[in-house]
Formats: structure tokens, C-alpha cells, sequence
């Protein structure tokens, strides 16, 4: 009984050490106030910062509507599907091995009950470019919310 626990106490430590990285994978750059709410906060549109974890010197720049008032405070709103997405060479851009052509960079609830934004990496190896598509996983009149923006890669080596 006393490995049973003691394993659950190492692994609980372990999450809680992961926890933090990754939300320091997001950095809140700022937020502009839209509506006035007389009850708790007021609605508002946030920009936050995603650094790509696989490909170094590219940030994405994510704005999304965050729902105010009573139920915004108390983390019980759905905040609406709306955003924007524009990624940015910070340093020269190269691809790293073994990049899939698809893979999902990042996801974060939006919803207490299962909605969740979702920033996808696409590799076109054509153009030399990395394109990034923001979507929400909440079907609207059958398809997704999204927006899109691309990094061009370096010069080919040559």
C-alpha cells in the first residue's frame, strides 16, 4: 500500500512539475476591453503569444474574444468562436527533421464543456512555408471557425 501511494505522490509531483511549462508555452500580451459588463468583468478581445515548440523563432499571435460578466468571472462562460491568427519569423526559420507535415502546435479550452481552440502547423514543401491554421473545435452551420497565416522557411541551402 505504501508504494502504491508513494508512486501516486511521485506522479502527481511530476504533472505538477509539467503543468507550468505548459502554460509558459502561452504568454498574454495584451487584451482591449469591448463590452461594459455591470457585473464582473468586462467582455473583452485578448491577444496572447504561442512560441512553436518544434520550430525555433516562430511566435503566433492568437486574438480571441474572452466572455465577461458573472459567468466569465466564475469560469462557467463558453467563450465565442472568434479569433484571429498571425505568426511571425522572430529569427532565421529553418525546418527541423523528422517535422511532420501536419501536427496540432497547440490547444486551449475555451469552454467548460469541451469547446477548445486549436492551432494547427501544415508544411508546404512546395513554397518553403509554414502554415498556420487556427480553428475551434465547436461545429458552427457545419464547419469549423478557423483563420490561417504562414512563415516563410530560410533560403534553400544551394
Amino acid at each position: 500500500m505504501r508504494k502504491v501511494m508513494k508512486g501516486r505522490a511521485l506522479a502527481g509531483g511530476a504533472l505538477a512539475l509539467c503543468l507550468p511549462l505548459a502554460a509558459a508555452a502561452q504568454t498574454r500580451v495584451g487584451e482591449v476591453s469591448t463590452t461594459f459588463r455591470l457585473v464582473g468583468p468586462n467582455d473583452k478581445v485578448v491577444v496572447e503569444r504561442y512560441d512553436d515548440p518544434r520550430v525555433p523563432n516562430v511566435s503566433c499571435y492568437v486574438s480571441r474574444a474572452d466572455t465577461g460578466g458573472l459567468s466569465g468571472w466564475v469560469g462557467l462562460a463558453e467563450d465565442p468562436s472568434r479569433f484571429s491568427i498571425a505568426c511571425r519569423a522572430t529569427g532565421p526559420v529553418g525546418l527541423p527533421g523528422g517535422l511532420p507535415q501536419t501536427e496540432s502546435v497547440f490547444r486551449q479550452s475555451a469552454s467548460p464543456l469541451f469547446k477548445a481552440l486549436t492551432v494547427t502547423r501544415i508544411v508546404d514543401t512546395e513554397k518553403r512555408v509554414l502554415v498556420y491554421l487556427v480553428t475551434s473545435t465547436k461545429l458552427v452551420d457545419g464547419s469549423p471557425f478557423n483563420s490561417v497565416t504562414a512563415v516563410a522557411l530560410g533560403a534553400p541551402p544551394g
